[in-house]
């Protein structure tokens, strides 16, 4: 079974790349972050022509996630519980025996700003939150954006991505590793331990030609499923594409 993600960077510009995208790499389950839609125009149709059953939280303009999947989602969940938040960065569902959390974190702005204070708020509120779930539902996927990069194998200039900068500060890794201690696991880094590969480049300065990225889309798996993955990577070439997202798929595999 193949599970990916994918911040699409609005769905309304990026659907015939998700569709194409669809047929080519044929996954089971798909994450997507800021869809930036409405509910009334998430386009259920043509994913269903696809071959994709859809939910979904959306909103106008920014955030906005869902999750496709060939089979029925069923027990869907929006936002973390008891975290009062009016946007649209959590959605999780049961698929089959596992149980997707697909989560679209925070950027932070800037260390320092109220926005970053926030960033750290919602991490801790997610964390107590999987802390549950993950007592609930053994065999669970956690994935998206989650606009932390994991270490210095992760950012193509560890000297400007440091402890000081957004997405690599000492705060931001320290709430990841505080995921990660709830047995949850890093697929693609388990499986390439000594790799340097990127999931988003900036749209300024040549960013994706220049490779100047950083790996900020993860695919976590719990303790269950960690025996289970076989393969995990991330596909570059929808970003080679015209008009792209800033993003590139990366999924994983379980057998």
């Amino acid at each position: 079974m193949k599970i990916a993600s994918w911040n699409v960077n609005s769905l309304n510009v990026r659907l015939p790349h998700l569709e194409q995208w669809l047929a080519q790499a044929a996954p089971d389950i798909v994450a997507l972050q800021e869809t930036k839609l409405e509910d009334e125009r998430f386009p259920d149709d043509p994913l269903l022509a696809a071959g994709y059953r859809s939910v979904f939280a959306g909103q106008k303009t920014y955030n906005g996630v869902a999750v496709l999947s060939r089979e029925s989602a069923r027990d869907v969940q929006i936002g973390v519980p008891g975290f009062e938040d009016e946007q649209k960065r959590v959605i999780a569902a049961t698929v089959g025996d596992l149980r997707i959390v697909n989560l679209y974190v925070v950027n932070g702005q800037d260390v320092g700003t109220d926005k970053y204070a926030y960033k750290l708020r919602w991490l801790g509120a997610v964390h107590d939150w999987l802390e549950q779930e993950l007592r609930a539902h053994p065999r669970m996927i956690v994935l998206g954006d989650f606009n932390i990069a994991p270490d210095e194998r992760d950012v193509h200039d560890p000297v400007v991505w440091n402890d000081d900068h957004i997405l690599t500060s000492r705060a931001e890794r320290e709430a990841l590793q505080k995921l990660y201690s709830l047995g949850l696991h890093d697929a693609w880094r388990a499986l390439n331990p000594d790799e340097r590969q990127f999931s988003w480049w900036d749209y300024r300065q040549a960013g994706f030609r220049r490779n100047l990225g950083l790996r900020i889309d993860l695919t976590l798996v719990s303790d269950a499923l960690r025996p289970h993955c076989v393969a995990s990577g991330i596909d570059r070439e929808p970003r080679s594409w015209d008009r792209p997202s800033d993003h590139a798929p990366a999924w994983v595999e379980l057998a």
